[in-house]
């Protein structure tokens, strides 16, 4: 059982028997009265974002998910496919249960599928991932401050802020999580 403190980012709850994944947390110290924990929760199986606010000792039950370590084969459009390099089995998962996690997804690479109750809820990323820069700006020349960033294009047509450095053909490690740069692969 989670007590509402532990509803970090990212943390996945079960509330009516329905998966919900935490995407925002506020927490308000209320003097003697304990304190209350203000959450974002987006459910698992149809998308949807709720409000949800909890006071100091109520307990939260977790949700029963399971991971599965997958490969990412393609994707038509609107359909992903993964594979399970064990069995062989194979998954399809719409656009919207991939969501963001689209811009991340290489051809060929490992990551996890959750599954609640058999079905799958979510695309489970490494914290970081390699990419390499497809598209990356020119500076202007003498603009010698190290703190200058410039748009760059992964070749999964992400964009993402990058130092001045960086150049088409680079790979670089982007955190998932934040979709901010972390590192030029050396």
């Amino acid at each position: 059982m989670y007590s509402p403190t532990d509803l970090k980012k990212g943390v996945i709850v079960q509330l009516d028997g329905k998966p919900f994944r935490v995407t925002d947390y506020n927490q308000k110290v209320m003097g003697r009265g304990g304190s209350i924990v203000n959450v974002k929760l987006k459910n698992l199986i149809d998308g949807s974002v709720i409000p949800k606010t909890f006071k100091g000792q109520e307990r939260i039950e977790p949700a029963e998910v399971r991971t599965r370590n997958v490969q990412y084969l393609y994707s038509d459009g609107q359909t992903f496919f993964f594979m399970d390099p064990e069995t062989f089995e194979q998954y399809e998962l719409s656009s919207d249960t991939v969501d963001t996690a689209a811009g991340y997804l290489k051809e060929g690479e490992s990551l996890g599928l959750q599954f609640f109750d058999s079905a799958v809820i979510n695309v489970d990323l490494p914290k970081n991932i390699y990419l390499e820069v497809a598209y990356a700006e020119d500076v202007v020349k003498g603009d010698t401050t190290s703190s200058v960033l410039k748009d760059a294009t992964l070749e999964t047509g992400i964009s993402v802020k990058v130092p001045a450095f960086i150049k088409v053909g680079d790979i670089i490690s982007v955190d998932t999580t934040t979709g901010e740069y972390r590192e030029r692969k050396k």
